[in-house]
């Protein structure tokens, strides 16, 4: 019986605990990231070598060869697949596990088809929590492509967590439809506990209604379970800047919407609100501003520190 063998490039928090997962599993695992630290210390556990380079990887692996990329979208993964690509030979299987736009997955699996190689464009949930609970994993490509990296989907998901979604793409198409529903059950939690915060006068416990929402609630969710901890920890939340980042996907999703004309406003409306977290909005809300000072005569607060109250000030006509 051949021993399963498989090559992990890029050590992240997803990367290393995917290499992890599969080592636990019983694979064996050849892995790579650019740091010599993280490859070093992902290399002391067992069934994990670390390459030096990815020539090295490429040679420890045997053929027919599976590897596993888990690298920022962009220019990144384009630059780590242009050098690895013509160290590859024929019948090798590509496996981008990382967030990329489903059109770009569409274009390498061509590119690899063209020299002989497999490509599998596979979206992975799961986060930090992957390594105890498993990943969902979406997989997109041509399905022999998919029966031979079959055996480690079974090793990283749980039961009935993956899934041959459809053609080159098709992985990735999934995965960012998934991040886009994502942003919009957050930002809706994150309102209605900004309202129930809001009402004062009840003097109402964010972590009691939070973990009574998680019992036979509608709304009951991870996402929820992940609340009702972080109120039990933190529920105040003073030590936490209200600037929330945006991956790729959540922007794709929305540029998807418009392309197919399918109305997608809470999708579109939960990004939007992560832009204006970020500062983004900031120059039309001072003209919003300055527009209310100028028909109306409305107060306008000086800047100051970002997310206090500032100086009021009555701009002169």
């Amino acid at each position: 019986m051949r021993t399963m063998q498989i090559g992990m490039i890029g050590l992240g928090r997803m990367g290393a605990n995917m290499a992890r997962r599969l080592a636990r599993g019983g694979a064996n695992v050849i892995a790579w990231d650019r740091t010599a630290a993280v490859r070093r210390a992902l290399a002391r556990e067992r069934r994990i070598a670390a390459a030096p380079d990815l020539a090295s990887l490429v040679q420890e692996l045997k053929a027919p060869r599976v590897l596993w990329l888990m690298l920022p979208a962009g220019k990144v993964t384009e630059g780590i697949l242009a050098q690895l690509q013509p160290l590859l030979a024929k019948g090798d299987v590509l496996v981008d596990g990382a967030n990329a736009n489903y059109k770009d997955s569409m274009r390498r699996a061509a590119e690899s088809a063209a020299r002989g190689l497999q490509y599998v464009d596979a979206g992975v949930s799961g986060g930090v929590w992957g390594l105890a609970n498993g990943y969902a994993i979406m997989l997109g490509g041509e399905a022999r492509a998919i029966r031979r990296v079959t055996p480690f989907v079974k090793l990283l998901a749980p039961p009935k967590g993956w899934l041959h979604c459809g053609p080159s793409g098709a992985g990735h198409y999934v995965k960012m439809i998934h991040n886009g529903i994502e942003y919009g059950l957050m930002q809706a939690y994150a309102e209605g506990f900004a309202l129930l915060a809001g009402k004062r006068e009840f003097g109402l416990n964010m972590a009691a209604v939070a973990e009574l929402w998680r019992h036979g609630s509608v709304v009951r969710s991870w996402l929820l379970d992940l609340m009702a901890d972080n109120f039990r920890r933190n529920a105040a939340l003073d030590d936490i800047a209200p600037v929330v980042a945006d991956s790729g996907e959540g922007r794709w999703a929305a540029i998807e919407a418009v392309e197919l004309g399918v109305p997608a406003p809470v999708l579109s409306l939960a990004l939007a609100m992560r832009f204006a977290s970020q500062g983004q909005g900031d120059y039309g809300a001072k003209q919003l501003a300055q527009l209310r000072n100028s028909f109306g005569g409305h107060a306008v607060e000086s800047a100051g520190v970002r997310g206090g109250r500032g100086v009021r000030k009555k701009k002169k006509s």
